[in-house]
């Protein structure tokens, strides 16, 4: 009698317990629930049958491809916090970098390009490259971009976007194929150019190369794959847990500026957020004896 009473006010209390939630939440759970019991395994993944590059296709009939290929998908789809990471980051960016690339007529798959450049961050390499779109000092400035200790245009997305865009029209032009032109940004357009000359090829595929450049194209590929199916591979989200792009205004200016810190506050912001909207400048006052003008991005209100 005693174990039949416990079990009703065991039953009571659990159907209390669920009406307490609301039906997203339960969806949410169970979500949540049914993929961690699906990570527990590690499961081969399924190749598509036909995948494209920049509407070029890639000849994953071929072993060597494929295998490539699969090895990508493989580390990228497996390093599973890294990628729901770089996923949350796209919402905020890519409306950005889209838009730019549609102006300057680069096909939209780039934009995945910056992702295994840079994971969508204003890092620093070794080597010296910076920004999104890691773009070496020699070649922004050759491009047009001003790198110098006070103001580096690199750490500007929508300018180094417009200059990753001016040199990948110029490598295809060069080379013949927008995948020969995304393999140059990895090796420069001078040394793929070398190689499809030395080894007697037209394409990508039918290149050997080194191990970095090897899998340059097949990373894009894959986080391309990945990004545009993202539950297939096990990525379980809702909108709610992307980051969002801010609304800015831009203020317009041809003068020097003494005081950022000054500066921010009388835009009714800090010193932090002025830099997070301006990465690009890089000391806590602006020179511009040039009088050059420029355009200082200002959060809209509400949204610190």
């Amino acid at each position: 009698m005693t174990s039949l009473k416990n079990t009703t006010v065991f039953l009571f209390f659990a159907v209390l317990f669920l009406l307490s939630f609301k039906t997203g939440d339960l969806e949410r759970v169970t979500a949540f629930n049914t993929h961690e019991e699906n990570t527990s395994k590690v499961y081969a993944l399924k190749i598509p049958t036909s995948i494209h590059f920049s509407g070029e296709e890639v000849p994953i009939d071929q072993p060597d491809i494929r295998e490539r290929l699969d090895k990508e998908m493989l580390v990228n789809t497996y390093w599973q916090s890294n990628m729901m990471l770089l996923i949350k980051r796209t919402n905020k960016y890519f409306p950005t970098i889209e838009k730019i690339l549609e102006e300057e007529g680069v096909p939209d798959d780039f934009k995945y390009l910056a992702v295994i450049e840079s994971a969508l961050e204003n890092v620093r390499s070794p080597k010296g490259a910076k920004g999104f779109w890691q773009l070496m000092p020699g070649t922004a400035k050759e491009y047009g971009l001003e790198v110098n200790d006070n103001v580096d245009e690199r750490y500007h997305l929508e300018k180094s976007t417009r200059i990753a865009c001016v040199y990948l029209k110029k490598a295809k032009e060069r080379l013949g194929s927008w995948t020969l032109a995304a393999a140059s940004y990895n090796r420069g357009m001078y040394g793929t150019d070398r190689l499809l000359d030395k080894q007697l090829a037209e394409s990508y595929y039918d290149l050997l190369l080194n191990s970095e450049t090897s899998r340059y194209v097949f990373r894009i590929i894959a986080v391309k794959e990945i990004m545009s199916n993202p539950q297939q591979y096990g990525f379980i989200f809702e909108e709610s847990d992307l980051y969002l792009p801010i609304p800015e205004r831009k203020i317009g200016l041809d003068t020097a500026i003494t005081n950022l810190a000054q500066f921010a506050k009388e835009q009714n912001i800090n010193y932090k957020v002025l830099k997070i909207h301006n990465p690009w400048l890089i000391e806590n006052h602006l020179n511009n004896k040039s009088r050059k003008y420029y355009e200082i991005a200002i959060p809209e209100e509400g949204y610190y």
